[in-house]
Formats: C-alpha cells, sequence, structure tokens
C-alpha cells in the first residue's frame, strides 16, 4: 500500500482481517477507502469482495453481482466494523498528509451545510445529503448545487451510466425521486467559501449593480449549460427567471 498506518491500527487490521476471512491487504484497501470517503463511504475494487463495489452508511451496500445479499452484509459489516475503528483509534500516523475523520480542509461541499450522513459518486456526479439542514450538495464539472430536501430522509441513491444531474435519484421515506424536483438554492464553485444563494428578486429601481450580478448569473449559467450541466429546459428557465428581475 501507498500509505501506512500506525502498529496498533496494524494489529487491529490483522485481527478483523481474521473475524472476516479476509487477507489484509483487503481490510486495509478498504480502510484507505473508508478514509477518502470520510468515513461516510467507500468506493472499492477488492477481488475478495466481489470486485468493484460502494459501501455508504445507513444501509446502502452495492456489489458486482447485485443479488448477492451475503455479500452485501459481509461488506456491510467489514465498513462499519473499520469506520469503528478510524472513530476509536489513532489509524495514521501524525505525518500523514491525508485527514482524519472529521477534518473538512478537503471536503468538496460547503461548510455551512454541516456534517454529511451519506456521501457518494459515480461518473463525474458527486452527491452528499446534510440532514441536520435538510440539503443535498451535488458536484459536476467543478460546480456545486445545492438543494432543499424538505421532508425527504435520504436512504438510497440510484444512478444512470448516463451521468449528468438529471441521472441521479434518490430513495427516502416517501418514496424514490430526482435531484431536478427538489428546490435548488444556488450553485457554488467547488471549494468556494459559503455566499449568498440564489440572488432574491430585485426590488423596483434596482441599482445598475443589480443588474450586473444578474448578467453575471446568467453568463454563468450558460457556461453551465455548454457543458451539459443544465439541460435546455433549465437553462432556459433559470434564464426566464432571472431576465425578470431586470
Amino acid at each position: 500500500m501507498k500509505a501506512t498506518v500506525t502498529p496498533e491500527a496494524a494489529k487491529a487490521v490483522g485481527e478483523i482481517a481474521a473475524r472476516h476471512g479476509l487477507s489484509q491487504d483487503a481490510v486495509l484497501t478498504m480502510l484507505f477507502a473508508l478514509r477518502a470517503g470520510s468515513g461516510t463511504m467507500a468506493q472499492f475494487n477488492i477481488p475478495e469482495l466481489g470486485g468493484s463495489g460502494q459501501w455508504m452508511r445507513g444501509g446502502m451496500t452495492l456489489v458486482g453481482n447485485m443479488f448477492d445479499n451475503a455479500l452485501k452484509a459481509r461488506v456491510d459489516a467489514l465498513c462499519n466494523e473499520l469506520v469503528q475503528l478510524l472513530a476509536t483509534t489513532t489509524v495514521f500516523p501524525a505525518s500523514s498528509t491525508q485527514s482524519q475523520i472529521g477534518f473538512s480542509a478537503n471536503n468538496w461541499w460547503p461548510a455551512d451545510l454541516g456534517v454529511p450522513s451519506a456521501v457518494g459518486a459515480q461518473n463525474n456526479v458527486r452527491y452528499a445529503f446534510f440532514p441536520a439542514t435538510r440539503r443535498l450538495a451535488i458536484e459536476i464539472d467543478g460546480f456545486t448545487k445545492v438543494f432543499d430536501t424538505g421532508e425527504h430522509h435520504i436512504g438510497g441513491v440510484q444512478q444512470q451510466q448516463s451521468g449528468g444531474i438529471s441521472s441521479v435519484g434518490f430513495t427516502s421515506q416517501l418514496g424514490t425521486f430526482g435531484v431536478l424536483s427538489l428546490r435548488e438554492l444556488g450553485v457554488r464553485p467547488v471549494a468556494e467559501t459559503p455566499a449568498a444563494e440564489t440572488p432574491a428578486p430585485a426590488a423596483a429601481g434596482s441599482s445598475s449593480g443589480d443588474a450586473a450580478t444578474i448578467i453575471a448569473a446568467i453568463e454563468s449559467l450558460a457556461g453551465l449549460h455548454e457543458r451539459g450541466i443544465l439541460s435546455d429546459e433549465e437553462f432556459a428557465a433559470k434564464k426566464a427567471e432571472l431576465l425578470a428581475r431586470l
């Protein structure tokens, strides 16, 4: 492995590997995948666990054979035990440049959203759900879109291989729904500090600065449209909404 763990963690990894009937390399691979996912998710490719797969805290587990429930349970048990290890043990040396769970400097979502209960990624789309603030962040092509999840308590995700923000769907206690059915709150460049969300409607007699802001917003939307992040319908609707404020 490219990274190392502390002696205490190495001993724990050996014990966990023995309990789960896996090699230590397989357990270490999953451990590093969990660290990359801030302890809430892991994307992995481990032959001993069926090849490519994804685990998300809260009950969503994907493996190569989608009908292999025994393997899903095995992956889930392993990941939960490793998450506990990350939370209770100094796993990585202090000199490591990688972050421990809870360190937010490398997170792609806006810091004001809080701590996500679930994060994941597929193709060129990343997502993070924040139940405390009722927000869903979707990152694609260098921009983060924030949505109000309302009464939804997200428990699973569905993504089509075609990619794009419209390909992402979620399940909650209210059923299955698409991202575009949620109220959008704003678009931010990745890693930008918290800023004002979608501009409020301009009052009568608005200043030229307000008009410049709206024009800049339209230009930004045009860029997203050109890169395929916004569909024709989305772009037209947002553009019309902004033009109405001039």
